[in-house]
């Protein structure tokens, strides 16, 4: 049975460690350069085209682009699966030619997915979050967006830790594109140490990402600053640096508690710390990262979001 798992992010890794051993795996699918992942090779989406697929898995967050391109391909629908962004609300419109005539492509097309749980804030004139990547999220990135206008005025610095792919630092630069943004990551996976014990589908999912891969995501390459290496070693020299947006994102409870105690201090009055995964239960050492602070430092201002993985916005009150 020829069986392919289109990516192989974080979601492909779970699947291999919960459900599906690599070695049922024909080949994992893939835009980047080929290679291998999890000791099975890996293709372009390309090289389907023509092969007889009896079940290809889609781990992309990206359903709406992959599905279109695997059914330019020639995949049959019913082979398909896909496991994240799998449900939608259902657009009662059948069919827009009509409207095309009377209206104008202009007037439709902006009519096209304007409407989500989430709609066009009135401050905005269009749409911001939009394109590949903003629907696998859509809840988080409207929140970053509403926090970034929210910033006019308040001094500081962008960062991020644990960068990964960089799909989330492309927004951070895209809506604060006159601000230098900080990257901290090893960019090139977890420490063995604190990492112990997870599976290796998830530990080689965070092997995959580059420098290189994470700049060419963003639209003002010339504003960040990477700071490679294990933290909070790798802000050395930085204690003077301040933050207005932190998006704190490593996974794991000892380096969560790490960026918390280094970050926390330094946002200025009026910014904010996205703790990412703080609601997720594959994820629990975030959630037991906070409650410590918490027990030594005292009750955070914040708000949970009832995105993907349980984001929690920490807002600085005082400085």
């Amino acid at each position: 049975m020829n069986i392919y798992v289109y990516g192989t992010g974080c979601v492909a890794g779970d699947l291999a460690d919960t459900a599906l051993p690599p070695e049922r795996i024909t080949a994992f699918v893939d835009r980047s350069d080929g290679g291998s992942f999890l000791g099975r090779p890996v293709i372009r989406p390309e090289a389907l085209s023509g092969q007889r697929v009896d079940l290809l898995i889609v781990s992309s967050r990206a359903s709406y682009e992959t599905e279109r391109e695997l059914l330019g391909l020639g995949i049959d629908p019913d082979r398909i699966l896909y496991l994240k962004n799998h449900c939608s609300i259902t657009d009662r419109n059948r069919n827009y030619e009509a409207a095309r005539s009377v209206l104008g492509e202009r007037f439709v097309d902006r009519l096209l997915g304007s409407e989500r749980l989430i709609r066009v804030p009135l401050w905005t004139e269009t749409e911001a979050v939009s394109g590949p990547g903003a629907d696998s999220d859509y809840v988080r990135l409207k929140t970053l967006e509403a926090l970034c206008l929210r910033l006019q005025g308040i001094p500081g610095a962008v960062a991020e830790l644990g960068v990964y792919r960089g799909a989330f630092a492309r927004w951070l630069n895209s809506f604060l594109p006159e601000r230098r943004l900080y990257l901290f990551d090893t960019f090139s996976g977890f420490d063995e140490t604190e990492a112990k014990g997870y599976g290796e589908g998830f530990l080689s999912a965070h092997r995959r990402t580059a420098i290189r891969q994470v700049l060419g995501l963003l639209p003002h390459p010339e504003l960040a600053v990477i700071r490679e290496g294990l933290f909070p070693e790798s802000a050395a020299g930085m204690e003077d640096e301040r933050f207005a947006l932190v998006s704190l994102d490593v996974d794991l409870e000892e380096s969560s508690y790490a960026g918390l105690c280094w970050f926390l201090p330094r946002i200025v009055a009026g910014g904010f710390l996205l703790l990412h995964d703080w609601n997720n239960p594959k994820l629990p050492g975030v959630k037991r990262a906070l409650d410590r602070y918490e027990r030594e430092s005292g009750r955070l201002p914040s708000v949970p979001l009832c995105d993907v993985n349980g984001t929690l916005v920490i807002c600085k009150t005082e400085v």
